[in-house]
């Protein structure tokens, strides 16, 4: 039996905001359908594109831009290269003058309020966020596909599985935690040096490496960006932006052109508790408000938890003398590890199992790969995801508005936080004296999940989203 093999860069991959499941992921299948035309060479056949949006993607689709993510993807951009600075005026032009330009090679005309259906109160039973385009032909044909965001970026088309793709020869070959601990007992290898054996069966180590650190470029421009960015957040909740505010307290009046100097500053600013404690708050509070604001993230394992893994990143460089290559391509690919493990033993979509499944599964990966980091054992590495993940679970989803802000931007301070506690505990403990293995805290995610309300994934029908008037200008 094929079983779902997951690299380090399909749990990180980079994107833009707001959301993986409900942005990057319908971008992803709009360039899907797009390549299916082609190859199919019916591109220059289509005369309208109709797109219809199911539960989740419907009914938050608009506060976490899913709607604009579908038309830059039919429009053939892409979501690793395309200006980000250019989205609204993109967009724009394709609503007034009602015109898409499918996959930059045909105008076809497109109404945008008419073209693009919002089926509120329409669930497929596959999963809850489901969009199915439509291609009308000038033959009087018509094609239709439909695709599944199924969280993280990930993306099935209706009739596939994740096992669908080609599958490698990967020399540990992983399904569960207690695999993972088998191998690293067996060869005395790392959670990280399995994984980069296991990379091997896609590519190069160099080429692994050399992947990583654009994953983290992008998360340290990111971070550095959002703690230099003022203003409010789009999406008419007129939330402020506070990175930036909080940065200035904390660096002081000085000024740094570049990220190398100020994490120098951040780095001999003190060690304190509290200074600590604040600097991973801006630095999880920094990237999401990044993402919040349609910016370039990557998912970690999602948008909505994209703060997690660089804010505790970060307090590995700055606090942890952690700012090496190596340093962090192992913490990378440490982290990934336990999030393939979620993926596959759960899930990493908010709308199949609350942010237990998103900032849950994302504190479990910084702690893990913190604790690997800091010198701990295989065993303690997976002691600390389980520490993390056990204080997430049933953790809901209810964003206020539709948007990835209220609450989601403070959670990714928390799961930072958690992370780092769960590691420190995990590091100050004997794990063959402990209760819960990570493999049992993956189960109980799961069945947590599916005992839980779907007004609570993602689907803003209950929590906070229903309980606090979206007129609040601060979370």
């Amino acid at each position: 039996m094929q079983r779902e093999q997951i690299s380090v860069f399909d749990i990180f991959k980079i994107g833009v905001g707001p959301s993986s499941s409900h942005t990057l992921g319908p971008w992803r299948a709009a360039q899907q359908f797009t390549a299916s035309l082609k190859e199919k060479d019916l591109l220059e056949q289509v005369d309208q594109i109709k797109i219809l949006l199911y539960g989740s993607l419907a009914k938050t689709g608009k506060g976490h831009g899913t709607d604009v993510a579908i038309l830059l993807g039919l429009s053939g951009a892409d979501p690793v290269t395309f200006d980000v600075n250019a989205i609204d005026s993109t967009v724009e032009e394709i609503k007034t003058y009602q015109l898409l330009n499918l996959n930059g090679e045909r105008n076809i005309t497109f109404n945008y309020e008419e073209d693009l259906v919002f089926l509120f109160f329409e669930s497929l039973p596959f999963h809850p966020n489901a969009v199915t385009f439509q291609a009308f032909l000038n033959t009087g044909k018509a094609i239709s596909e439909t695709y599944y965001s199924i969280g993280g970026g990930f993306v099935l088309k209706e009739g596939e599985s994740g096992s669908d793709k080609e599958q490698v020869d990967l020399p540990f070959p992983v399904e569960k935690a207690a695999d993972l601990l088998h191998w690293c007992l067996t060869t005395g290898l790392k959670v990280s040096e399995v994984v980069m054996e296991n990379e091997l069966a896609w590519r190069t180590e160099t080429e692994t490496r050399k992947g990583i650190m654009q994953h983290f470029n992008v998360m340290k421009d990111c971070t550095y960006r959002g703690c230099h960015t003022a203003g409010f957040l789009p999406g008419g909740l007129n939330v402020g932006r506070r990175a930036c505010a909080l940065n200035k307290r904390l660096i002081g009046n000085s000024t740094y052109t570049n990220y190398e100097s100020w994490i120098m500053a951040i780095r001999n600013g003190g060690n304190g508790f509290n200074y600590i404690l604040d600097w991973v708050s801006c630095f999880a509070l920094a990237v999401n408000e990044e993402n919040a604001s349609f910016g370039r993230v990557v998912t970690a394992p999602t948008n909505g938890a994209a703060g997690v893994i660089p804010a505790v990143l970060q307090y590995y460089i700055a606090f942890c003398d952690g700012y090496t290559d190596e340093k962090i391509s192992q913490f990378i690919a440490c982290a990934s590890e336990i999030g393939s493990i979620f993926k596959k033993g759960a899930t990493i979509s908010a709308a199949m199992g609350g942010c237990q499944a998103e900032i849950g599964v994302s504190s479990a990966m910084a702690a893990a790969a913190l604790t690997e980091c800091l010198g701990g054992s295989q065993r303690q590495v997976l002691m600390a995801a389980e520490i993390a993940m056990e204080h997430h679970l049933g953790l809901t989803c209810d964003p206020i508005g539709g948007l990835v802000q209220i609450p989601c931007i403070e959670r990714n301070t928390m799961g930072a936080i958690k992370a780092i506690t769960a590691s420190q505990l995990a590091l100050q403990s004997n794990p063959d004296k402990a209760k819960v293995s990570l493999d049992a805290v993956v189960n109980t995610m799961w069945e947590t999940a599916l005992d839980m309300n779907s007004k609570y994934k993602e689907t803003s029908d209950g929590g906070l989203a229903t309980n606090i008037p979206i007129s609040l200008p601060e979370c």
